[in-house]
């Protein structure tokens, strides 16, 4: 076996058997109930799309994991803010507002959360504007946020098509925080840079340069394009080397990471120029890791060899995404 082929093979074990790839795989599952009830407004994407005139209304929300917020409570406050602005920006969409959902035992516990929920707000320039805050008798916190956000024109995760070049752009000025998967770029970042980079998904949008694309989610890079494949009904080829990442970091764990900053882009290849432009010229990285097929298949390569990563069944393409 060649070094590539083992190292291909080592990844695809790690990935098929890697937890938070599997739940991203087969999170339409979770979205079944709400299908029935959510009208002409398609369930699967970074946020609910809701006709608005000559645009739409981006509706999301994130649940924040309760031993995140006992662990880690400035950064678990700043986060809820930070992803769900990210989820509008991923449709191509611009944040208006945040309301919040808080349980504590007491207010000394949500004196850290408010404060990193207060600091993302101020460096984003998105209000708070009310929400649910109350104490509990449980020692858990929870905490989740909700975001409104308005877009012109949409990127989706429905409408990738074979044949389209598959990008992702990460900021990668950044590191890690402590032992999380989590790729911190943006709590130290100064202000104007986050709100001017954000910005660039939704002019990409209006220019007409994106055909769909994903926020990279928690499920890392793999999980985000199994969900992302599972709402277009299409497949991909996804060189695992050709990936940016960070000097010196394992590809393992980037490849399971939570960037602050990150997209999946399935792109027409007439604009894979303009688009990787785009954003290096914010010096965020951006580059050309494969491509989207026809074949349901997701295939992963590594130097000269490719291999199918086989998830779980449920997560294999249907005729339209639940």
């Amino acid at each position: 076996m060649t070094d590539d082929a083992s190292t291909l093979a080592r990844l695809i074990e790690f990935l098929a058997h890697h937890p938070v790839v599997a739940d991203k795989a087969t999170i339409h599952e979770a979205y079944a109930p709400a299908q029935a009830l959510a009208g002409d407004v398609r369930v699967g994407d970074d946020c609910a799309a809701i006709p608005d005139g000559g645009g739409w209304l981006l509706f999301a929300a994130e649940g924040m994991l309760s031993s995140f917020v006992a662990a880690d409570p400035w950064f678990a406050g700043y986060s809820a803010v930070m992803v769900n602005l990210s989820d509008v920006a991923a449709m191509g969409g611009r944040p208006l507002a945040i309301v919040d959902v808080l349980w504590t035992p007491d207010r000394t516990h949500s004196a850290a959360i408010w404060e990193g929920m207060s600091a993302a707000s101020s460096a984003y320039g998105v209000p708070i504007v009310g929400g649910h805050t109350t104490t509990h008798q449980s020692k858990s916190p929870y905490l989740a946020a909700a975001v409104l956000g308005k877009a012109r024109k949409l990127i989706t995760s429905f409408d990738a098509q074979p044949g389209d070049d598959l990008l992702v752009a990460v900021d990668l000025r950044g590191a890690w925080r402590g032992d999380k998967p989590f790729w911190n770029a943006s709590v130290d970042a100064p202000p104007t840079r986050l709100r001017d980079d954000l910005a660039l998904l939704p002019a990409l949008a209006e220019n007409g340069w994106c055909r769909a694309g994903k926020d990279i989610s928690n499920g890392g890079i793999v999980g985000t394009l199994a969900m992302l494949l599972e709402c277009s009904s299409v497949g991909a080829v996804l060189w695992l080397d050709q990936l940016p990442r960070p000097m010196g970091v394992d590809l393992t764990r980037w490849l399971i990471a939570f960037p602050s900053f990150g997209y999946l882009l399935s792109v027409n290849p007439e604009n894979t120029s303009r688009m990787i432009g785009h954003f290096t010229a914010r010096e965020i990285a951006c580059a050309r890791v494969g491509r989207i097929t026809a074949s349901p298949a997701l295939i992963l390569g590594y130097g000269t060899e490719q291999a199918e990563l086989v998830l779980p069944a449920a997560s294999l393409p249907h005729a339209t995404c639940p």
